[in-house]
């Protein structure tokens, strides 16, 4: 692959892993806009690494945090605020983690990132986050997070393979539909990306290392360095304007996006 396509990968990767916007929709739309080959799975997981480790810094504490409760939970100490914390997080994964291997095994996930696909998911899901945005209270916190609020969005992470429907957009739109406010659902969805992204990787470098291809290794380990750079800013921005603003703007641009991409693949 040409520098000039890993940069454009990881950047596109970077900023849109924690807008309500699809990141994986995003990268599945490089080779069909433009001439540009598909970039595969491998860079695409490895984009998505290196957001993994810019919400990671971002939100240390609660990592630091939740390592903590998986301490306790070994220990059987299930009632600290870490071991929820951690239960939660679990609960969260397992869902999205045994449908994702699914996808994997199959190619399933190879299937789906089409043209067609991304326009009905990222319109679709779009009227969804405005939908459970307006009518969402704010009445619950991110420290009455429980188990089974956990379950219940980990049910909504699910639908995120389908590429367009926006990981964080979708886990966001659970919450805000559950009750927490704006800041606190996207911190809930960034959390719940940790185990998933990293379920992902590993599953993506144990292949990579079966079968290793020195390029192909050097080309990731780029793409992993500059998204990072790119998400910890995009996650900074983020987190800051939802104090100030809903999410509207990010609607307003998937439905025309969606509109866009069905008039492309229908003509």
């Amino acid at each position: 692959m040409m520098l000039f396509h890993l940069i454009l990968v990881a950047t596109i990767q970077g900023i849109t892993e924690f807008l309500p916007v699809s990141s994986s929709g995003h990268l599945a739309l490089i080779p069909n806009l433009t001439s540009l080959d598909d970039q595969g799975l491998v860079i695409d997981v490895f984009a998505h690494i290196g957001t993994l480790f810019a919400v990671i810094l971002y939100f240390f504490r609660d990592v630091r945090s939740a390592l903590a409760g998986l301490i306790d939970l070994i220990q059987w100490k299930i009632r600290t605020s870490n071991a929820k914390l951690a239960t939660c997080l679990v609960i969260g994964t397992i869902p999205v983690v045994l449908l994702g291997f699914v996808f994997y095994t199959t190619g399933i996930g190879d299937s789906l990132r089409n043209l067609k696909v991304i326009g009905f998911t990222t319109l679709l899901f779009g009227i969804v986050l405005y939908v459970c945005d307006q009518l969402g209270t704010t009445d619950q916190k991110f420290t009455n997070w429980s188990v089974k609020d956990a379950f219940i969005l980990s049910l909504f992470q699910m639908i995120s393979l389908i590429p367009g429907t926006s990981r964080s957009g979708i886990v966001i739109s659970g919450a805000r539909l559950k009750g927490y406010n704006r800041s606190d659902a996207t911190r809930i969805s960034m959390l719940m990306s940790i185990p998933t992204i990293l379920a992902a990787g590993t599953l993506s470098t144990i292949g990579l290392m079966q079968n290793p291809q020195p390029t192909l290794i050097v080309n990731s380990l780029i793409v992993l360095a500059i998204s990072f750079v790119a998400a910890l800013g995009a996650l900074a921005t983020m987190m800051k304007l939802i104090q100030s603003f809903s999410f509207t703007p990010f609607v307003i641009y998937r439905v025309i996006l969606g509109v866009i991409l069905l008039w492309v693949a229908y003509n």
